[in-house]
């Protein structure tokens, strides 16, 4: 089967810092739901781009997550909540063609909220992770990802998306994405 369904998409993983998963109620069912995009996007090609808020004083994403994406990641620092306020992220959508932006990361009410806003603006679909992302309060998320689906992103689970880009049990990663499905449960 062709690569053809991951052309022009890009997963985008916003800010999961140890520093701030720590202090979300859910931070680490959203570091494993993370964890399973990346290794997903990774075994697709499918660009896995990282951005840090401020990582001089709140330090560099998960680890872990930066092992599954690989050699081929591209990490972005930020003080800007917009993920789109990074210093060369415009630039580097614009040189992979990402025409279509997965998220996941944090926090859904503030940094997720912006980036997508801003996506959805830049002309891009949006597509949330809904199962890998997380904020500090479930009523500010519920909010925020109503508008954000009022406003045109799409509220997806990692699996059904990527299943979607499988498209079929006899794609060559099949077998590999169900054991990372698997070890994610």
């Amino acid at each position: 089967m062709s690569e053809a369904p991951a052309a022009g998409v890009a997963l985008l993983v916003i800010d999961v810092q140890p520093t701030f998963l720590k202090v979300m109620p859910a931070g680490d069912d959203c570091l494993r739901r993370c964890r399973l995009a990346v290794s997903a996007a990774q075994l697709l090609g499918v660009p896995v781009i990282f951005t840090e808020q401020v990582p001089s004083k709140l330090g560099p994403t998960h680890p872990e997550l930066l092992l599954a994406a690989g050699e081929g990641r591209a990490v972005f620092g930020k003080t800007a909540f917009s993920a789109f306020g990074a210093p060369g992220l415009s630039e580097a959508f614009g040189k992979m063609q990402v025409s279509q932006l997965l998220i996941c990361g944090l926090e859904v009410p503030i940094c997720v909220y912006q980036t997508a806003m801003d996506a959805l603006r830049e002309g891009m679909g949006v597509t949330i992770l809904v199962d890998a992302v997380t904020g500090r309060r479930a009523d500010d998320n519920q909010s925020c990802l109503g508008a954000l689906k009022a406003a045109g992103a799409h509220i997806l689970p990692v699996e059904t998306v990527f299943y979607a880009m499988l498209a079929d049990a006899t794609h060559p990663q099949f077998r590999a994405f169900s054991e990372l499905v698997k070890q994610a449960a």
